[in-house]
């Protein structure tokens, strides 16, 4: 591959245990002020799955996917992978890309849109990890945004088509789509992009692009974009409705199910399995709501090819085959190299709860 010789998965990071749970909920929040009650009570979410939060296992299945598509698709890079969070953090991942002597990697982030936490703050870890590693250190590119991908859509569309159908049969004619997301501040949602409002608008346009999807053939269903993973005080405004308070509402007005679609998130980790599987599910079995839940696209064989055809798409190669558009639907694909002055700062607020980013 021209330019390139290697690859690194670079993703959030999560305990792999009980005892790693408290270490790496001070690390997504160190300099946040975050009282230690507070993560306490995020750590009995991960109690409730033993203490491993599914996200570094996630990138292990991915990561030996897109090694196998490499191959099959004759593409000869190494690949590698680090996180910012926990092991394997990424400034050591590159101090062995440096000791391995590459010198020019493609990264791709596990998040599909823009914003600081979900695109600039990892471009920030990719250059402290370059920092750290010292003057061998290798030049890494991020991969661009790729939420109106039809390799990130097309899976979305499967699952929810499946989920419809395991609902209640009186249910699945009528049943509402409920898209999430993870919310953030209100302040960075405005900032994230050149223009502004990068994020809700992208997010806005994926779950289009899937409700689309859903009635190709057939009529279409109401649909509405939700938040989920609110952290930080009351004070400061998040991106909203909540997901728990939309499903009330949907209740009250007589839905006869619902079906939520983790829009903004690539893989079933933590806060897909906490705020879906557990507190919507619990929440819907309170209100007499059926609810299913789409699987995100994870392992899915059209997401992994989208990686391999990002891969030859930056690096200027051929893109083989009907997945190889760039994008779907009127938005333009993100930039292949963020403006300089896109989401710069973290606002005020961020993170200060729940740590949030796909743990």
């Amino acid at each position: 591959m021209a330019d390139y010789d290697a690859f690194v998965l670079v993703s959030f990071g999560g305990p792999e245990g009980p005892a790693d749970v408290m270490p790496f909920l001070e690390n997504v929040t160190r300099g946040r002020g975050v009282p230690r009650e507070r993560l306490a009570q995020v750590a009995h979410h991960y109690e409730l799955f033993g203490g491993v939060s599914p996200i570094n296992q996630q990138c292990r299945d991915l990561l030996a996917a897109i090694e196998k598509d490499f191959a099959a698709s004759g593409l000869d890079l190494p690949l590698y992978w680090g996180n910012r969070n926990w092991h394997p953090y990424l400034a050591d991942t590159v101090r062995a890309m440096a000791a391995d002597g590459v010198r020019r990697a493609l990264a791709f982030v596990t998040s599909a849109y823009g914003s600081y936490s979900s695109c600039r703050q990892y471009l920030g870890d990719i250059e402290a990890a370059r920092q750290q590693a010292g003057p061998g250190a290798p030049r890494i590119d991020k991969i661009r945004h790729f939420f109106n991908h039809p390799g990130f859509i097309g899976p979305f569309v499967e699952s929810t088509r499946a989920a419809i159908e395991s609902l209640p049969p009186a249910a699945q004619p009528d049943a509402p789509l409920v898209f999430t997301a993870h919310s953030v501040p209100e302040t960075m949602a405005a900032a994230s992009g050149p223009a502004g409002g990068l994020y809700p608008a992208q997010l806005a346009e994926a779950a289009r692009l899937v409700a689309s999807g859903v009635a190709a053939g057939g009529r279409g269903r109401p649909w509405r974009l939700v938040y989920q993973s609110r952290s930080g005080p009351p004070s400061v405004p998040w991106l909203g409705p909540d997901v728990c308070g939309h499903l009330a509402g949907l209740a009250a007005a007589g839905a006869p199910g619902a079906v939520l679609v983790p829009v903004g998130f690539v893989s079933d980790h933590i806060e897909v399995r906490y705020d879906l599987d557990v507190e919507a599910a619990e929440l819907g079995q309170r209100l007499g709501l059926p609810l299913a839940r789409a699987a995100t696209p994870g392992t899915h064989p059209r997401f992994v090819s989208m990686v391999t055809e990002l891969v030859r798409e930056r690096a200027g190669g051929p893109v083989p085959g009907p997945g190889g558009d760039r994008a779907l639907g009127d938005m333009a694909p993100g930039p292949d190299a963020c403006p300089a002055a896109c989401c710069r700062a973290r606002p005020a607020g961020h993170g200060a709860g729940r740590p949030g980013g796909g743990a």
